[in-house]
């Protein structure tokens, strides 16, 4: 008899490339001429990124700067919840760049839903801030992993623990 095979469905992001694709802006900032003089900064805490700049025109610019480099990092852009650009002190703006990580509970059961919709024989489950999926058959399995590939969803997923 076949023993039950299973993944998780996770949203995660890799803390090193992460830290990488910050180093990497702040060293492109640091040498470009239209940041030259700037008070631009950016702050990393673990779960956010705190980015200060002169105005709201650098503020986009670093904003697209921290973009291009996180995709060239591997890390989806979705990961990131930008803030709106709000004032600082001494004349600056400050916007606040939260980090996604896991998968709420409310944004999974569209997730759930669109895997029971499959019609497959597959058991999936939300546990903790992953969603577990386990089936008889592989074939099931990678189906499953297809399927939510082609979604449009509002986080960036992985599929990790393939047994």
């Amino acid at each position: 008899m076949a023993s039950e095979s299973s993944f998780d469905v996770v949203s995660r992001v890799d803390s090193q490339e992460l830290d990488n694709a910050l180093n990497q802006t702040r060293k492109e900032i640091e040498n470009r001429f239209d940041f030259k003089n700037s008070k631009t900064q950016i702050e990393f805490d673990g779960k956010a990124i705190t980015l200060i700049s002169d105005d709201e025109l650098k503020m986009r610019n670093v904003v697209d700067v921290l973009k291009s480099k996180a995709v060239r990092r591997g890390i989806d852009i979705k990961a990131f919840d930008f803030s709106t650009v709000e004032p600082a002190a001494g004349s600056t703006v400050r916007q606040v760049v939260k980090i996604r990580s896991g998968i709420p509970k409310e944004q999974s059961r569209p997730l759930l839903a669109e895997i029971k919709g499959l019609k497959l024989k597959v058991n999936a489950q939300y546990q903790d801030d992953h969603i577990r999926v386990s089936a008889k058959s592989k074939d099931d399995l990678q189906k499953v992993i297809t399927a939510l590939r082609s979604l449009e969803f509002e986080l960036p997923l992985q599929f990790v623990n393939y047994r």
